[in-house]
């Protein structure tokens, strides 16, 4: 049962995050919409740097200056992926007033949900993989 709410942390912070976007009905200013983007842009890339790729370089020590490898196999695979995914997904950006990926008859709505969770496949896997990296025990 721990394990069900250590998994709801995740879960909190994106109602939190989303409350805090639904609340402003009227919409925010673009610089501050920009700002808001770039602080999200500087977690991720913190997230990604802190809790992927160092933790991949730390546990590829043995293999000596080759030990970068496993960490940049890794970085180039999640962004060919998503590559992927976007391109045979069809889904529909916030604001964009053109589909992308693949021409379907799905709803504007069901393209938007597409939309979201292609955005949250790698937030998923990077707790995820940080949540079984705990229970097994790594640091």
């Amino acid at each position: 049962m721990t394990d069900f709410w250590i998994l709801l942390i995740p879960l909190a912070g994106t109602v939190l995050g989303a409350s805090c976007v639904l609340s402003l009905k009227d919409g925010i200013s673009l610089n501050v919409q920009r700002a808001l983007s770039g602080f999200a842009a500087g977690a991720m890339a913190a997230a990604q740097i802190w809790s992927l790729l160092i933790p991949s370089m730390n546990h590829a020590e043995g293999m000596g200056k080759w030990a970068f490898v496993p960490a940049v196999v890794g970085f180039w695979a999640g962004i060919l992926f998503l590559l992927l995914l976007d391109h045979i997904i069809p889904h529909l950006h916030n604001h964009g007033t053109e589909d992308e990926g693949p021409k379907t008859k799905l709803k504007r709505r069901t393209k938007l949900i597409l939309a979201v969770t292609l955005h949250n496949i790698p937030e998923g896997m990077d707790v995820g993989v940080t949540y079984a990296g705990w229970l097994a025990g790594a640091s």
